[in-house]
This record gives C-alpha cells, sequence and structure tokens, in this order.
C-alpha cells in the first residue's frame, strides 16, 4: 500500500529528491506551496508534485530496479516531460 506524504520544500539536486520539513495534513490550508508524495511499500519516493496555489507546477516520478536502486526519472516541468535512465550504479545511462 502506498503512502501519501506532504512536505515543505526539497534539498538538493540528487534524484531522488530529498524531501525536507515535513507538513501534516492540516497544515496544507495555510501553505499556497508544498510537494505531496507517493512512497511505496518500501518507503522509496515513487512521485511528488510542487503544487502552488493548487496547481502541479513540477512532477517527479521515480522507478527503480529490484535491489531499489533508481533507474529512471521522468520530470515534468509545465507541461515538458524529461526522462532520465540511470545505470545498475546510479549513473546517468
Amino acid at each position: 500500500m502506498s503512502a501519501l506524504r506532504y512536505f515543505l520544500t526539497y534539498s538538493g539536486v540528487k534524484l531522488p529528491l530529498r524531501l525536507v520539513s515535513p507538513l501534516g495534513e492540516h497544515e496544507l490550508g495555510h501553505r499556497n506551496t508544498y510537494i505531496r508524495a507517493l512512497y511505496d511499500d518500501e518507503d522509496r519516493l515513487i512521485q511528488c508534485e510542487k503544487l502552488v496555489y493548487g496547481e502541479v507546477e513540477l512532477k517527479h516520478r521515480y522507478q527503480y530496479d529490484a535491489s531499489g536502486a533508481l533507474r529512471t526519472a521522468e520530470i515534468t516541468i509545465d507541461d515538458e516531460c524529461s526522462v532520465m535512465e540511470f545505470d545498475t550504479k546510479g549513473g546517468s545511462a
């Protein structure tokens, strides 16, 4: 079962994004900007969306291999999508 969580922001540029400053669902009504994140059963980030005034401005979707290494990252910014593929050591393929 997937888990939905909320965050204020992220840090760094390495993928998958490192989300910081968790928010409770009750805190969302007071925020213009926040990140909605979906985690898989193994607590790996599989999707995150940056919401600004209720609109998705940025979306990341991640896929992992059986060992848990990041294999693909699909990044959508303002309806423009790009896909990054990674080798088994986490480098760009």
